[in-house]
């Protein structure tokens, strides 16, 4: 009977003694008191708390933490109510604040962010507020930063997660977007059509101009040829007539050269009229001295025949 009385103070002994005995865990901090007032913030490791006398007030968590707020109605500087829902990231860098500054935290900041929201949103018109949202953000968190403060909560980021206003105005909203959308569709037609109508004058232009420096050049090449050979028949021709008179002058420096006399000039002459005369010249012009040739002639026949006769 002993030994298991024995037995028994043993477990509870051991017992006690384990729950003495607390382990940290990491980005965890314990908040202990002693007889009911703070006495330390226990980090991450093994800790000895006296038992009876020492207890855990509240364990915290020091990782960054998410908290997403139900939409909350807000009323703009245009009085447009529209809904507002936000996304709070958090991070406990006090544990002795966290636990001993405020009954609830969550819904401290709940509540600061709805009433930050409202002030903020207060001062701005509807397409402000849709179109602001970084400097929503911005304001939001630098005043929730200093409420939290001396709660032992840094405020790191504040995001609108979603601006839902009345169904009118997002009917408007669509409207007005379907508009500009037909809009710059009209424009961009317009625009297409003007760069096509541009593009075909163009064309034509050069079409044109091309069709002209054609012509232009077959101009000028016909020109050319015809030029050339304009150029090609007078040089032959007067080559020709070089060289005819080239003959005729080696013809008189040959007789000058052989010495013959007035008879056979005359008879060169004579030859040269009958050449013009077997022509088909229809009219022949006879020169004054052709009596002087014919007795010239009849003296020639004259000798032959008494050459004959002899």
């Amino acid at each position: 009977m002993g030994l298991i009385i024995f037995m028994l103070l043993l477990i509870i002994v051991l017992m006690v003694l384990a729950s003495c005995v607390r382990i940290v865990p990491q980005a965890q901090a314990l908040v202990v008191e002693r007889l009911g007032a703070y006495m330390d913030t226990w980090s991450v490791g093994v800790h000895i708390m006296m038992p009876f006398i020492d207890r855990v007030a509240k364990r915290v968590i020091l990782k960054e933490q998410v908290v997403d707020f139900a939409p909350q109605p807000v009323i703009t500087k245009d009085n447009v109510t529209m809904r507002i829902d936000t996304v709070v990231f958090f991070q406990i860098t006090d544990p002795k604040l966290f636990a001993y500054g405020v009954e609830n935290p969550i819904m401290a900041i709940e509540n600061l962010t709805a009433t930050t929201l409202r002030n903020i949103i207060g001062d701005l018109e509807l397409d402000q507020t849709l179109t602001s949202r970084e400097t929503i953000n911005t304001k939001m968190r630098a005043s929730l930063d200093v409420a939290t403060d001396p709660w032992g909560i840094k405020v790191n980021r504040v995001e609108l997660k979603n601006i839902i206003p009345p169904a009118a105005i997002q009917d408007a909203m669509e409207k007005q977007m379907k508009a500009e959308r037909e809009r710059r569709e009209a424009i961009l037609r317009a625009e297409g059509e003007k760069k096509s109508t541009i593009l075909v004058a163009e064309g034509k232009k050069e079409s044109a101009i091309l069709d002209a420096e054609a012509d232009k050049q077959a101009a000028i090449l016909h020109a050319e040829a015809e030029k050339e050979k304009r150029i090609r028949e007078a040089e032959g021709e007067a080559e020709a007539i070089l060289k005819v008179q080239k003959a005729n002058a080696d013809g008189l420096r040959f007789l000058k050269e052989a010495g013959a006399d007035e008879a056979v000039l005359r008879l060169k002459s004579l030859e040269a009229f009958a050449a013009a005369a077997d022509g088909k010249a229809t009219k022949i012009i006879i020169p004054s001295e052709i009596q002087n040739m014919a007795g010239l002639v009849k003296s020639v026949v004259e000798v032959a025949k008494e050459e004959q006769g002899q």
